[in-house]
């Protein structure tokens, strides 16, 4: 999903609870916090000597000790809002960073209206070589 469906998302349904279900179907606690909306750009050299830029929205949630908190949809939107300015455009793919046994950072794949509120899904990342026919990869590994 990127940051306009995410705004358009929440504004469909204001003042409804958000869920988190990690890609192993757990969740992340109902009382965290979003504390970080950031812009975030990683450039690189490929293993087949190619320049690369990658983009990215990247939301950080944090799970404190005051289990009566909840963020609900309108206040996130607020901070999405305010955050506009610095992400620099809204079709960039959102992110969440979540601390379980490492800090971690997922896709976000998707989201439905649920009868508790929003739920959005949280996708998997993975390693690849970008430049297999420069590597050779297959029978004797990258680069």
């Amino acid at each position: 999903m990127n940051v306009n469906e995410v705004q358009k998302l929440l504004a469909a349904h204001p003042g409804a609870r958000m869920h988190f279900m990690l890609p192993d179907k757990s969740f992340v606690p109902a009382h965290f916090h979003i504390t970080e909306v950031g812009r975030v750009q990683k450039d690189f050299i490929d293993c087949g000597g190619t320049v690369r830029s990658a983009t990215t929205c990247l939301l950080q949630v944090w799970v404190a000790h005051d289990v009566d908190h909840r963020l609900e949809t309108t206040k996130l939107a607020k901070i999405m809002e305010i955050a506009q300015p610095l992400l620099g455009s809204d079709q960039l793919p959102v992110e969440i960073e979540y601390e379980g046994d490492a800090i971690s950072q997922y896709p976000l794949g998707g989201a439905e209206s649920t009868p508790s509120g929003l739920l959005f899904y949280l996708g998997s990342k993975h390693t690849a070589c970008l430049a297999p026919e420069k590597c050779g990869v297959g029978g004797t590994g990258c680069c």
